[in-house]
């Protein structure tokens, strides 16, 4: 198993957020069945404010170059990017286009820091 953490800003709109938080109650069965698909065994996103943060556990084998790979070929996939992008910005140090930023770890309880 491997683990992730990701981060995004939402737009810094108390109604937008809530809409966001809302498709999040329960997505649409075909987007967490690609999201299994591409090897991701558990995943779980917080807000703070505006910050999202993404705690992704993977198999061993997880690469994110297959699932955009993957993704790319998914319309319908796509098509919940889409809609997504409307409530997501990048982060500050984001390029254009980028969304969710891989974290570094930095501290680990037990084990060693990569």
């Amino acid at each position: 198993m491997k683990r992730y953490c990701l981060a995004v800003d939402l737009v810094n709109d108390p109604e937008m957020i809530a809409e966001y938080e809302a498709f999040h109650k329960k997505i649409r069965p075909e987007i967490e069945k690609s999201i299994r698909e591409a090897g991701v065994t558990q995943m779980d996103i917080y807000r703070l404010e505006n910050r999202l943060f993404m705690i992704m556990e993977t198999e061993d084998d997880f690469s994110f170059e297959e699932k955009a790979k993957m993704d790319a070929e998914n319309p319908k996939v796509q098509e919940w990017e889409q809609l997504m992008w409307k409530y997501q910005e990048g982060l500050p140090s984001a390029k254009e286009g980028e969304k969710w930023m891989i974290m570094k770890k930095i501290f680990a309880m037990e084990g060693e820091i990569d």
